[in-house]
């Protein structure tokens, strides 16, 4: 007892159907569609809007990154620190 059966369903949708008629109910749904499809094409002009202007907004006031021209990038690794805990292979003084 508790859930509705395929009968209750099909019992209330036709009294739906009485109620509202054929036309009316697809008019309805129609409706719903239209107010969808609006809202999401609202939803991407206002995304283009936002887009449209951060690219205005960067091209006024370009930032050029900082570079010093002066000296080429150093990509050498630094030097291993001499603070490390484990001692070189080999060590036999690890052993006690």
């Amino acid at each position: 007892m508790g859930g509705f059966s395929f009968w209750h369903i099909l019992i209330f949708a036709i009294i739906l159907l009485l109620l509202f008629g054929g036309n009316r109910f697809s008019n309805m749904m129609g409706d719903v569609a239209k107010g969808l499809k609006s809202f999401k094409q609202g939803m991407a002009d206002d995304e283009d809007d936002k887009m449209r202007r951060y690219e205005e907004q960067r091209r006024q006031d370009p930032r050029p990154l900082p570079r010093n021209e002066d000296r080429p990038i150093d990509v050498t690794p630094e030097p291993r620190r001499s603070t490390d805990s484990v001692p070189p292979a080999g060590d036999d003084r690890t052993n006690g």
